[in-house]
């Protein structure tokens, strides 16, 4: 409350209230946020009644790391709204652009601590390694170079959809609070996806071949869904059996190859997939990425594939004896 006869105040005076320096009240003004109400005769700033909750506004939003224009905005809609949803529609723009910010910022720092803590607590000769293989990854660290590897995998042209579906299965995501034991594990991950291939050219599957991109959609939507039924027996520990989950995965070749499902496909199936290329390393390194500490390992779409190779050669070598 200003006790001057016309009920205005000095720059200093408004700057001791709103417990700012007189600089920051200046920096205010100069940019618009603070509208001085007159100057007195020696050209001083003086300042209305309503420019302490003004100035303590303000204040309170760039404590809050809004940045001026965003303050500026919400300041502007207050001005142009009613009495119940001053600033209301920008200032939770704002807020909710703050707190993802602030979460990516975290993010980092957790994985910075554990990154620290991996180098601190590795033993002096492999903290050489280490450091190399954190030196390959971003902070907070990015998932592109494993979309990259997949890309080159899956076959080309297929359908974006089946890709982004597929995609969201077999790329784990960084934990949000990794421990060091999480962090190695990624690093290592990236290592694999990023080393040159034998020959320069990454190995593909048989049916990438023969299946073509409409067939390797309508494969990989029959193969998510095989490692969900498989993932529940996983889940459950018990071994591998025919049932639905092996159904499942060999309709999905069978839909890919245009084929029956008969006992001399299940065989034919089960000799190509023993040859094919395999990258049980990647998903060994993914359960270690999505494991939380001291959890139950969790299961991958490769764990998965394992367990239905296994249960496809039972039976087709009991069929055959």
């Amino acid at each position: 409350m200003f006790t001057t006869y016309d009920g205005l105040c000095s720059i200093g005076e408004l700057a001791e209230q709103g417990g700012v320096t007189v600089k920051t009240v200046r920096f205010y003004s100069d940019r618009g946020l603070l509208p001085e109400a007159s100057r007195s005769a020696g050209g001083h700033r003086r300042y209305g009644p309503d420019a302490l909750d003004r100035l303590r506004l303000i204040r309170s939003l760039r404590n809050l790391g809004l940045p001026v224009p965003e303050v500026r905005r919400i300041l502007d809609e207050e001005d142009e709204g009613g009495e119940e949803d001053k600033g209301s529609g920008v200032l939770e723009g704002a807020v909710a652009g703050q707190l993802r910010e602030l979460g990516s910022q975290l993010k980092s720092l957790r994985w910075r601590e554990a990154a620290l803590r991996l180098v601190q607590e590795c033993p002096p000769g492999e903290r050489a390694d280490r450091l190399r293989l954190l030196g390959a990854v971003t902070t907070p660290p990015s998932t592109d170079p494993l979309v990259r590897f997949w890309r080159a995998w899956l076959p080309p042209r297929m359908p974006a959809r089946s890709t982004a579906a597929f995609l969201e299965v077999a790329v784990p995501q960084p934990p949000d609070d990794p421990n060091p034991a999480q962090v190695l594990a990624f690093t290592r991950l990236n290592a694999f996806v990023t080393s040159p291939c034998t020959g320069g050219e990454q190995p593909q599957p048989e049916v990438h071949k023969a299946a073509g991109a409409r067939g390797a959609a309508v494969l990989y939507a029959g193969l998510t869904e095989a490692y969900e039924l498989a993932g529940a027996q996983l889940r459950q520990n018990r071994r591998p059996c025919p049932g639905e989950a092996l159904d499942s995965f060999v309709a999905a070749y069978a839909s890919a190859y245009a084929a029956r499902d008969t006992p001399d496909f299940r065989r034919l199936l089960a000799g190509q997939l023993a040859v094919d290329p395999r990258i049980d390393r990647y998903w060994e390194l993914v359960a270690e990425v999505i494991t939380p500490p001291g959890g139950r390992p969790e299961t991958t779409p490769g764990a998965a594939h394992d367990w239905l190779l296994v249960a496809l050669d039972a039976q087709t070598t009991a069929a055959a004896g």
